[in-house]
C-alpha cells in the first residue's frame, strides 16, 4: 500500500474546499441576481445590510445580511468589518452587473444549475449509452446556454470574428445573404443584422422553442424585416446560395457534424465562407488540463455529448474536440481550405472555403 503523503492530502482537501465553496455559491448568486442585489449594491455604494435590503425593494433584512456575508466570503462583494458595510468593486461589477461585459457570468451560474437539474437524465444515459434530447435535460437549458454565450458574442462577433474572415465584411456591407446555423435563441443572428443593415439573415435551429424565442427577440430589436428564424436541422435546410454561413458553438453538439459539413458545402455559394466558432481546445486531452478545459469538459459531459448521442449518427465530438479533429470533420464535407482565423481565451474561429 502506498504511504499517504499528508502534505498532498492537505493540499487536495484545500482545493476541494475551494471547489465546494464555488459550487455552494451557485444558488445564492442566482438569488442575488434575480432579486437585483448585485445591481442595487453597485448603485448604492457602501451600505449596511439594512440599507441594501431597503434599496432592493424592502427585502427581508435577515436574509439579505446572510446573503451579503456569503458573497463577501465568496470574494464576490467586499465587506468592511469595522463599519459592518458591503460594497461592489468595479471589477466585481464587470462579472455581476454589466450585462455587456465580456466576463458577465449570470448565464454561467444558470448553466451550472441546469446541469444539476439534468443530472438524473444524464446518469441514466451513462447506463444505456443513449443520449438526452436537447431541451429535455433541464427546464430552460436553452435559455441558460444563450445567456452564457451572449457576452462573448456581443464583444467579438462584429468587432473581431467577422473582420478576421477574408473579404466577408465587404460582402456583408454590400448586402450578403447569411445563414446562422444552430442559432439558438438568436443572439448571434440579431447582432450581425444590427451591424450589417444591407444584409439578410436566416437563423436555423432544430429546437422549436429556441426559434420561438429568437423570433420574439428579432421583433423586440426591430430587425424582423431582415431576419427570419426557421426550425430545421442543419441537414434539412432547403434554402441555398448563401454568401456566408455561421455556426456558433454548435458543430460539436450535432449528431452528424460530417453530414452537416457536406450540406453546408451544398448550400454555400462557390465563393462563400463558412465560419465555425468552437470552444478553445488543444488537440490532446493533456493540453486541456486547465481552468477553461475543466469548464468545457464538465459541460460537455452533462450537455454536449448527451445531446449529440441523442441524434442521428451520434458522433459525440464533445466540447474539447480540438482544431485538428474539427478540421478533419469540416474537410470531410468537401471544404478544401480550413484555417484558424482567430484565437481567443474561450473560443477559436475556423474559416472554411470550398477551394483550397
Amino acid at each position: 500500500m502506498t504511504e499517504l503523503d499528508e502534505a498532498k492530502l492537505n493540499n487536495f482537501v484545500g482545493k476541494m474546499l475551494g471547489d465546494l465553496g464555488g459550487a455552494f455559491s451557485v444558488p445564492t448568486v442566482r438569488v442575488g441576481l434575480r432579486l437585483g442585489l448585485f445591481e442595487t449594491l453597485h448603485k448604492a455604494g457602501r451600505v449596511s445590510a439594512e440599507e441594501l435590503a431597503s434599496a432592493a425593494g424592502g427585502l427581508a433584512v435577515r436574509y439579505v445580511r446572510e446573503w451579503a456575508l456569503a458573497q463577501a466570503a465568496n470574494g464576490y462583494i467586499d465587506y468592511d468589518g469595522s463599519s459592518d458595510t458591503f460594497s461592489l468593486s468595479p471589477e466585481q461589477a464587470m462579472v455581476f452587473v454589466n450585462k455587456d461585459s465580456p466576463v458577465y457570468l449570470e448565464g454561467a451560474f444558470d448553466l451550472a444549475a441546469a446541469m444539476i437539474e439534468g443530472e438524473p437524465k444524464v446518469e441514466a444515459a451513462f447506463r444505456t449509452g443513449g443520449g438526452v434530447r436537447w431541451g429535455d435535460t433541464a427546464g430552460c437549458l436553452f435559455c441558460a446556454t444563450g445567456a452564457f454565450f451572449r457576452p462573448g458574442y456581443v464583444n467579438n462577433i462584429v468587432s473581431v470574428w467577422l473582420p478576421s474572415l477574408q473579404g466577408v465584411e465587404e460582402k456583408l456591407e454590400s448586402g450578403a445573404r447569411v445563414a446562422d446555423v444552430g442559432c439558438g435563441v438568436g443572439f448571434s443572428t440579431i447582432l450581425m443584422a444590427q451591424a450589417y443593415p444591407n444584409a439578410t439573415f436566416i437563423g436555423y435551429d432544430f429546437h422549436e422553442p429556441s426559434i420561438v424565442e429568437a423570433s420574439k427577440h428579432a421583433r423586440t430589436h426591430g430587425v424582423d424585416d431582415r431576419v427570419k428564424f426557421l426550425a430545421a436541422s442543419a441537414k434539412d435546410i432547403t434554402e441555398t446560395d448563401f454568401d456566408l454561413i455561421t455556426s456558433y458553438d454548435c458543430l460539436h453538439d450535432m449528431g452528424d457534424p460530417r453530414g452537416c459539413a457536406a450540406h453546408m458545402r451544398r448550400i454555400l455559394k462557390p465563393d462563400g465562407t463558412w465560419m465555425i466558432v468552437e470552444p478553445i481546445a488543444g488537440d490532446r486531452p493533456r493540453d486541456n488540463m486547465n481552468p477553461v478545459g475543466r469548464l468545457y469538459y464538465n459541460a460537455s459531459t452533462m450537455i454536449c455529448v448527451p445531446t449529440s448521442l441523442d441524434q442521428e449518427v451520434g458522433e459525440g465530438l464533445g466540447a474539447q474536440a480540438g482544431e485538428e479533429k474539427l478540421t478533419e470533420v469540416i474537410r470531410s464535407g468537401g471544404f478544401g481550405q480550413v484555417q484558424r482565423a482567430v484565437t481567443g481565451p474561450f473560443n477559436m474561429v475556423l474559416e472554411a472555403r470550398l477551394a483550397a
